[in-house]
């Protein structure tokens, strides 16, 4: 049985940083391509981030340069790191094996001030 399970979730100012992590089990991790989604309230969930088996990486547009998404496969863990943080950040993150159509449970993000 795979299970996805997030963590990092917070509160943070506009411009802080945050690093989300996605620990999976019940999957040979290493051959999958993992993701980060995101859903804010009244909206569609969106793709944030993507890293395929072989570490090839796909951004949203709204996150390049400040969101980088990667994984260590002997801890079967995937990770989002979260700079320059902006309000519109805010969201309910969650993490994705594509292979499957494994999803998490999902961390909430909030930046205020």
């Amino acid at each position: 049985q795979v299970q996805l399970v997030e963590s990092g979730g917070g509160l943070v100012q506009p411009g802080g940083s945050l690093r989300l992590s996605c620990a999976a089990s019940g999957t040979i991790f290493r051959l999958y391509t993992m993701g980060w989604y995101r859903q804010a309230p009244g909206k569609q969930r969106e793709m944030v981030a993507v890293i395929t088996s072989g570490g090839s990486t796909n951004y949203a547009d709204s996150v390049k340069g400040r969101f980088t998404i990667f994984r260590d496969n002997a801890k079967r863990t995937v990770y989002l790191q979260m700079n320059s943080l902006k309000p519109e950040d805010t969201a309910v993150y969650s993490c994705n094996q594509r292979e499957g159509g494994y999803w998490g449970q999902g961390t909430q993000v909030t930046v205020s001030s």
